[in-house]
């Protein structure tokens, strides 16, 4: 090829270079290995020594201007990315999502400083427990339907005795040994049972424990205690119902219901239909429980009560299936 007709092609393609990759291929094309002017090296091989000279001179030259050129076009285009990739300052920030706490953890949270406020400690107890302070401790005989491993709503055993919680009232005994009396606090914790789930159920949940001993305790002050507790958690006045019931460890004790707050007693999935939500059982702290606690139940006495967080925080956010707080969905939970 003509050396000057190669440098007008060169010219004119060069005028067409827009952007690096154009110019990463115009470079392989010209000067790379197998590039258009080390096939006009290869074509003087034949001339004479003096042309062979020239000729090699002037394709040096050619040479040395397009790297020039090329290395010059290349910091041009290099700095125009530089520019287009510069953050500009007066755009609005974008928003960093962060996490925040658990519906049941505020729940918790709260429960926790009405109770502080009323003059309760919060304590914790274990997640594994020991058959002893989980049933016998608290009055609950062998034969019992709770003690059975294998009856629905019941006790999940590990070994050598030692099982998975089924409420936080086997805290009652060890703080009563630990703490003396008079006493009062709340034992917040998860909680596990084997049992179906459905829109009020689940196998692994929230309770909270209330005790309270001292002397001359009654049920008006059991019952007293609740109410201010509701009303301060619901930052209004909600219907309440004690119904007799029976708890090994207490004597009286009471099923406590509240209206629903999801449908507002008219019915739904979370109330079963019938306008009513069972909150929490309660009673007059057993006898055999006060003694089993290393107390005297001739001088102590006092009331106890467990609920499960996870149905008040159902009410207070209107949720209509417990099983809502445990499926990891983001859209659930990023409306708290």
């Amino acid at each position: 090829m003509d050396i000057n007709s190669l440098k007008e092609i060169i010219e004119r393609e060069f005028m067409d270079v827009k952007n690096s990759k154009e110019l990463r291929d115009f470079s392989n094309k010209y000067l790379g290995k197998k590039g258009e002017i080390r096939k006009v090296f290869a074509e003087i091989k034949d001339l004479a020594m003096e042309e062979k000279k020239a000729m090699g001179r002037e394709i040096n030259e050619l040479v040395g201007e397009l790297e020039k050129k090329i290395d010059e076009l290349r910091e041009v285009l290099q700095e125009g990315a530089v520019e287009t990739e510069k953050v500009n300052v007066n755009l609005p920030g974008e928003k960093v999502e962060s996490g925040h706490l658990h519906p049941l953890t505020t729940v918790r949270r709260e429960i926790e400083e009405i109770f502080q406020l009323m003059g309760f400690a919060v304590v914790e107890g274990f997640e594994i427990e020991d058959e002893w302070h989980n049933f016998d401790s608290l009055n609950i005989p062998e034969g019992h339907p709770a003690r059975d491993a294998l009856s629905l709503g019941k006790t999940l055993y590990l070994r050598n005795k030692l099982l998975l919680r089924s409420h936080t009232s086997p805290a009652q005994t060890r703080y009563m040994k630990k703490l003396g009396a008079p006493l009062r606090i709340v034992i917040p914790g998860r909680v596990f049972r084997y049992e179906r789930t459905d829109a009020s159920h689940e196998t692994n949940f929230y309770q909270i424990e209330g005790l309270m001993v001292d002397e001359n305790v009654s049920v008006a002050n059991l019952k007293g205690v609740l109410e201010r507790f509701l009303q301060e958690f619901f930052k209004k006045k909600v219907a309440v119902r004690l119904r007799p019931s029976y708890f090994p460890f207490t004597e009286p004790s009471f099923e406590i219901d509240i209206g629903c707050a999801v449908c507002s007693g008219i019915g739904c999935p979370a109330c079963k239909r019938t306008g009513w939500v069972e909150i929490l059982g309660a009673g007059m702290v057993h006898p055999m429980v006060i003694r089993n606690g290393g107390l005297d139940p001739e001088k102590w006495n006092g009331f106890a009560f467990g609920m499960s967080i996870d149905r008040l925080a159902m009410m207070k956010y209107k949720i209509s299936d417990i099983r809502w707080f445990y499926s990891g969905n983001l859209k659930f939970l990023k409306q708290f």
